[in-house]
């Protein structure tokens, strides 16, 4: 290979390179249409933490316990 020919090559690289600089340059500057992305979403909506009440908590204890007891009433 001679000097000119890797010059060339080194030409065409750079310039690929220099293309494909541009198209991501172009899409991370433009607007993004639509829905943003679910991770945007989550990120942007606070951290909420539900509580139950003692009350709620007791309601959902005896439901439960009804419903196994009647799951072992059915299995006997």
């Amino acid at each position: 290979m001679n000097l000119q020919q890797i010059m060339a090559e080194l030409r065409a690289e750079r310039d690929r390179l220099d293309r494909a600089i541009a198209a991501v340059n172009g899409i991370s500057t433009q607007p993004r249409r639509g829905r943003p992305p679910k991770t945007a979403q989550i990120a942007a909506r606070p951290k909420r933490r539900r509580r139950l009440s003692a009350a709620g908590r007791k309601r959902i204890s005896e439901a439960a316990k009804r419903r196994w007891a009647k799951r072992r009433k059915k299995a006997a």
